[in-house]
């Protein structure tokens, strides 16, 4: 073999060296490129290694699953409101008007009950109203209000009384005003004191009296006849009607 032959050998594996060190680099940069479009290969890898019956179907599938599951949960939770809100909730508003209904049925129907049994007012015809003189307090009258009606009925604050021929009632002593008006029932009874003149003798000139009449609200009557001897002045007053004798004569 000549030097020349040998060269042209030795030259030749170095080109061919050289062009496959040159390749090599080509393909690390391409290397690199294909590194940075990995993702997108490696998505669609999985797809590809699949046959494409099943890509179309996986696919569609899971969208139609998913899908039907959000739209089912979507109706189930559109027909929970509605339920919820207008089924329930007319329920509901229905079941409060009905009980407030109820409610207030029952109240008016317990309140006009409780209207027709409270006592009315008292006519002359369901009292008989009697004077006694009493020794103490000095110059008092004892009036005595009993019930003679079938039921309790409510007697005037105070007896608004005319003694004799006056034409003007004596006036109410207002300490005298107890907690509630006084009512009566059969048999029951309530007082009421006049006092006739002052012991000092600073009401007048005293006037002999021999009767006493008492209007009640319906505009009857009740004509008392008094004890013989009493007189009554300018300070002449009544109280309210009590329940105790005790009360009506401690003023």
């Amino acid at each position: 073999m000549s030097v020349r032959t040998t060269r042209t050998r030795l030259f030749a594996a170095t080109t061919v060296a050289l062009a496959a060190l040159a390749l090599t680099a080509c393909e690390g940069d391409e290397g690199t490129d294909t590194g940075a479009a990995a993702p997108s290969s490696a998505s669609s890898a999985p797809a590809s290694s699949a046959p494409a019956g099943e890509q179309a179907a996986k696919p569609s599938t899971g969208g139609s699953e998913s899908g039907g599951d959000k739209g089912t949960g979507g109706a189930n939770g559109s027909n929970g409101s509605n339920v919820s809100n207008s089924s329930n909730g007319s329920n509901g508003s229905n079941g409060s008007d009905k009980s407030g209904g109820g409610s207030s049925g029952s109240g008016s129907n317990a309140g006009d009950k409780d209207d027709s049994q409270m006592p009315g007012k008292c006519s002359a015809s369901d009292v008989k109203i009697t004077a006694t003189k009493v020794s103490r307090p000095i110059n008092h009258l004892l009036l005595t209000a009993t019930g003679t009606g079938s039921k309790t009925c409510m007697l005037p604050p105070y007896p608004v009384a005319r003694f004799g021929e006056a034409q003007s009632v004596p006036p109410v002593i207002e300490e005298s005003q107890p907690h509630s008006v006084a009512g009566v029932g059969p048999g029951e009874t309530a007082y009421a004191g006049v006092r006739l003149t002052m012991a000092d003798g600073s009401g007048g000139e005293p006037i002999s009296v021999g009767t006493l009449t008492i209007p009640f609200d319906d505009d009857s009557v009740v004509k008392v006849a008094l004890p013989s001897g009493v007189v009554v002045d300018s300070e002449l007053a009544v109280t309210y009607w009590q329940t105790g004798i005790d009360h009506a004569l401690n003023y």
